[in-house]
């Protein structure tokens, strides 16, 4: 590995010889199976010889964030590094970070133990019961336990057991998040999620029974709010910041153009894989998480060019089938918050505020432009794969000729 980063024999005689050899190649190597470019390794292979020798680390050593901090303020120092000028806040920042993430790679790293609050267990219990005795999906279920690892850690803090809870500590709780200005939805969803929780504790004996009947979560309208979406000028717009020959962009490009032909939401794109793209039946396959349902869309010309000019000139030649991956190392697949990045950082270039900036902007916009030309109702939740006509009802708010069409039914006289 060092004979590929290093020509000069001085130079490479000074990796060669350095303590812990193997444990800086073995990270080189996994660096390099990531992605990292030459020009990265060199400088992971640079900070670890340097913290090695500030440490005078040894095999079998275990070292602290703080010790690793205090060998980067070293390094930093005029003349450490060669240079006759103190290093930059920024260059400090990342030779502690490819020192931690080597040393934990490793196993060098003294991790500090987080602080859990006092009923993980019961909590572990509890998402094991929705997952197997409900089946609700992952993402309902970190949700979920979320909440209550939260109230837990408020809990903590006032020395209140499960046992001893009462409903005014979970008032309080509530009372909290409506303190914080969260809106009326939010605070709903987390009264009903610690009601689950305690309806299930109730079974298991765990605090006071009668305590999931106490929670009301509280009331809110439906649709009373009315969708942010963005025009289809926006949505032009932000497409064309897209335009460029840059892997990013050409990323980019596929990803919006995904996100604006069908309505997709943020974790069904980073769900995408190449076995999705049916080339042949030019089809395009998408597997909706939350009610574990997959639908099926025509492939557009626009879009399928658009992905094929990613696939074969951008996406990196890795193993994994995800449609969309990081193109700086670590490379691995896009998540749902990196897809929603991708929309909100470009939005922000346009300056567009006052709305939803993220991936669901761009559905509310897709149901909206199906709208206007003259799909009905049904027609646009099918194809957004809503599974009521209720879901697709609050687009309706911002479509006149829908509600002119709610206007002119007839009341059977009671108007």
């Amino acid at each position: 590995m060092f004979e590929t980063l290093f020509t000069r024999g001085a130079i490479l005689n000074r990796y060669r010889t350095a303590p812990l050899f193997e444990e800086r190649r073995r990270y080189l190597v996994h660096c390099a199976q990531a992605g990292a470019r030459r020009r990265t390794l060199r400088v992971i292979a640079a900070h670890q010889v340097n913290l090695v020798h500030l440490l005078d680390l040894r095999a079998g050593d275990r070292v602290d964030v703080a010790r690793i901090e205090a060998a980067a303020r070293q390094w930093s120092l005029p003349g450490e590094r060669r240079c006759s000028q103190r290093a930059l806040p920024e260059a400090r920042q990342r030779f502690v970070g490819h020192a931690v993430r080597w040393l934990r790679f490793v196993d060098h790293l003294e991790e500090s133990c987080k602080v859990q609050h006092a009923h993980a267990s019961e909590v572990a219990v509890f998402a094991a019961w929705m997952r197997t005795e409900r089946g609700w999906s992952e993402e309902t279920i970190q949700g979920c336990c979320g909440t209550v690892d939260r109230f837990f850690d408020w809990l903590d803090e006032r020395g209140v057991a499960l046992a001893s809870v009462g409903i005014d500590d979970i008032d309080q709780a509530v009372a909290r998040w409506r303190a914080r200005n969260y809106s009326r939805v939010t605070i709903h969803d987390y009264a009903q999620r610690l009601r689950t929780f305690f309806r299930f504790a109730e079974r298991q004996c765990w605090c006071t029974p009668g305590l999931a009947d106490g929670i009301m979560p509280s009331r809110f309208h439906c649709g009373e709010t009315v969708p942010k979406g963005l025009t289809r000028d926006e949505v032009l717009r932000l497409l064309a910041t897209s335009e460029g020959n840059r892997p990013g962009d050409r990323r980019d490009r596929a990803i919006l153009m995904v996100l604006i032909a069908y309505g997709l939401r943020a974790g069904e794109v980073a769900g995408l894989r190449l076995d999705d793209l049916d080339w042949e039946e030019e089809t395009l396959h998408v597997r909706c998480p939350k009610p574990g349902r997959t639908h099926h869309y025509p492939l557009s010309r626009g879009v399928a060019q658009t992905i094929l000019r990613y696939i074969r000139d951008v996406r990196p030649p890795r193993p994994e089938r995800a449609l969309f991956l990081t193109l700086s190392a670590p490379i691995r697949p896009m998540s749902r918050g990196a897809i929603g990045h991708v929309v909100r950082s470009r939005l922000d270039r346009l300056g567009i505020v006052g709305k939803r900036c993220g991936p669901h902007a761009l559905r509310h916009a897709a149901a909206q432009h199906l709208l206007d030309q003259g799909l009905s109702m049904k027609e646009v939740g099918d194809y957004l794969g809503h599974r009521s006509v209720s879901a697709t009802a609050v687009y309706a708010k911002v479509h006149l000729s829908v509600l002119r069409e709610v206007a002119d039914i007839d009341l059977e006289g009671l108007a």
